[in-house]
């Protein structure tokens, strides 16, 4: 084990080596939330009841997942022995890489994406393979299919993609799976319910397929951490050898069980989301600002030299967005999250003034 001069135990190389991730800042209650992809109108009543109706022996005792996730197997119509239930998302990218990525082995990624499929894999000590988004934002379609043919261990694609807003047709999808027989393909559907496509009914004809999906977003239930993983019965059995016994809390599960029931709440969000996007798009074209289009919950746009001071001053005004300029090599992306269309009023009013 190695030491510091004082004594002091060091860590793995591949940590030592790791970026830190900067998860959101605190203090954002009671503002305008437009800077992480959450659903600003909340949840549906049907899970704050559930919630309330949690009991102390309830609460008092290590959470009993099987019956709600046979529930959400039913739902998602997929098998129970294809199902794992997991802590958010992020914790499901963990488990995927704990179970799948030795050290050395080659990881790939489209960036920007999500931070945290680099994060794991790094953690895990994979050597990343990162491709690029065009400067237009077009998807390297051709130099993934390039770099599947090499073999790599993993590959992490966000479909829709954060913070593009941008999707992947499933015939482009199929195009992964015949190209990279022995590479595990990670779809992460985090947006699905706003684009409606998606591969989960493919998980029984590919083994090397794995989807994700979160009620953080569309069902909003970020709070909860709540995230699934759907593969094959093979897979799914050796994830659970790697998994925490008790990966998820019984509030989230009471929480999902109410979410599925109140499949009308889910609709009229995603109808009022809808009509919001389109304005908050339209409003921000007719500002002059570029916009790139978004098939999720979110509008990503080129705000130039400009970014920095327009996101101080949008949050003095309790508006806050993500400055994403860092991920575009420090050219001034601004990414808005589509809330109600009462914020999407306000958040454009606000841009008005100040621009």
């Amino acid at each position: 084990m190695k030491t510091t001069k004082a004594g002091a135990i060091l860590p793995r190389r591949a940590v030592e080596k790791m970026r830190p991730y900067h998860p959101p800042l605190e203090g954002r209650a009671g503002k305008i939330r437009l800077d992480f992809n959450e659903n600003t109108a909340g949840c549906s009543p049907s899970v704050k009841q559930a919630l309330h109706r949690l009991s102390s022996d309830d609460v008092g005792m290590y959470p009993e997942q099987e019956t709600v996730r046979r529930e959400l197997a039913r739902h998602f119509r997929v098998a129970p022995e294809e199902l794992l239930l997991t802590n958010g998302t992020d914790e499901a990218l963990h488990l995927i890489a704990d179970t799948y990525i030795e050290r050395r082995d080659k990881v790939l990624i489209v960036e920007p994406t999500f931070a945290m499929y680099r994060f794991y894999s790094e953690l895990a000590g994979a050597s990343i393979e990162a491709l690029r988004y065009d400067k237009r934002l077009q998807f390297p379609m051709e130099a993934v299919l390039t770099a599947l043919a090499t073999k790599p261990r993993v590959f992490f694609l966000a479909n829709p993609n954060n913070p593009t807003g941008s999707v992947l047709s499933a015939v482009q999808l199929r195009k992964f799976l015949r190209a990279a027989k022995h590479t595990l393909i990670v779809i992460d559907e985090a947006y699905f319910e706003y684009c409606g496509i998606t591969v989960l009914p493919w998980i029984r004809r590919h083994s090397n397929l794995i989807v994700t999906r979160t009620f953080s977003k569309a069902a909003g239930m970020a709070g909860l951490r709540l995230g699934c993983i759907f593969t094959n019965r093979a897979n799914a059995a050796v994830m659970r050898k790697a998994a925490s016994p008790y990966p998820v809390n019984v509030a989230a599960l009471a929480a999902a069980r109410a979410s599925i029931r109140d499949a009308g709440f889910l609709r009229s969000m995603l109808r009022q989301f809808a009509q919001s996007r389109l304005e908050l798009a339209t409003g921000l074209t007719r500002i002059g600002l570029t916009i790139f289009p978004s098939a999720a919950n979110f509008i990503l746009i080129d705000l130039g030299k400009r970014t920095k001071p327009v996101v101080a001053v949008l949050a003095r005004e309790g508006i806050l967005v993500r400055d994403r300029s860092s991920d575009f090599g420090g050219r001034g992306y601004v990414r808005i999250t589509v809330g109600t269309m009462a914020q999407t009023r306000r958040v454009l009013r606000a841009l008005n003034e100040v621009l």
